[in-house]
């Protein structure tokens, strides 16, 4: 077994030691293949070694700069440690390299989200949305955002449509609840979906208390 697959083996079974001593002889023994130090950046990153991980996914970007899981990875590296005004430039690259995922581009659109460019996240969400159609955390998300960005109706589909493949989604309830409330009449419906929130995530007290208002107004 050569070295690179003895170090994907041991990181999937969680034995990081072993890991970075077969990935380092994998760059070692190909120093010009980003590879072996994108595994690194993978490893020390998983053990929450950032300062390591960053070095490694610099050297391989400085191999390749349109390496996209080093670019991947760097992102996730820096969202993870909040300095998403970072993540937000090197998610971008790792787009622009051909990185055509759902994943990249949802993590481009949450850190233009988190500098507070909410309308420059939109496109990336809907982008993710369409990759990965099936995928709730996604459009959950843009679900919010788009009502957020009071884009109502479109806002309203991303939800129920959530709804109708997980209905015990307390998150989904409270948003829609929250949207009926704020851009409808619809007020017996905003308060079904508040309580449904809050029933199924009884921990839930900001609907409870918009649940109480819109029932006391």
């Amino acid at each position: 077994m050569e070295y690179n697959e003895m170090g994907i083996k041991a990181l999937q079974e969680g034995a990081y030691e072993k890991a970075i001593e077969a990935f380092m002889k994998t760059a070692e023994e190909e120093p010009e293949n980003p590879v072996g130090y994108i595994n690194l950046g993978n490893v020390f990153a998983s053990a929450g070694d950032t300062e390591r991980a960053e070095r490694f996914f610099q050297k391989a970007i400085s191999l390749d700069e349109n390496a996209g899981s080093a670019l991947y990875g760097l992102g996730n590296l820096y969202f993870t440690n909040e300095r998403f005004e970072e993540a937000a430039i090197v998610y971008e690259k790792a787009v622009r390299a051909g990185l055509n995922e759902a994943d990249a581009f949802f993590m481009l659109g949450k850190s233009l989200k988190q500098t507070g460019k909410s309308k420059l996240a939109l496109p990336y969400y809907q982008r993710a949305a369409e990759l990965a159609p099936e995928d709730l955390e996604i459009r959950l998300a843009y679900g919010i955002l788009l009502a957020e960005l009071e884009l109502f109706e479109e806002a309203g589909k991303e939800l129920s449509f959530v709804l109708e493949k997980d209905e015990e989604n307390a998150d989904a309830h409270y948003n829609l609840g929250v949207l009926y409330a704020v851009s409808t009449d619809r007020k017996d419906d905003a308060l079904f979906h508040l309580e449904k929130a809050f029933t199924f995530e009884p921990e839930h007290t900001q609907a409870r208390y918009i649940y109480d208002m819109i029932k006391l107004g």
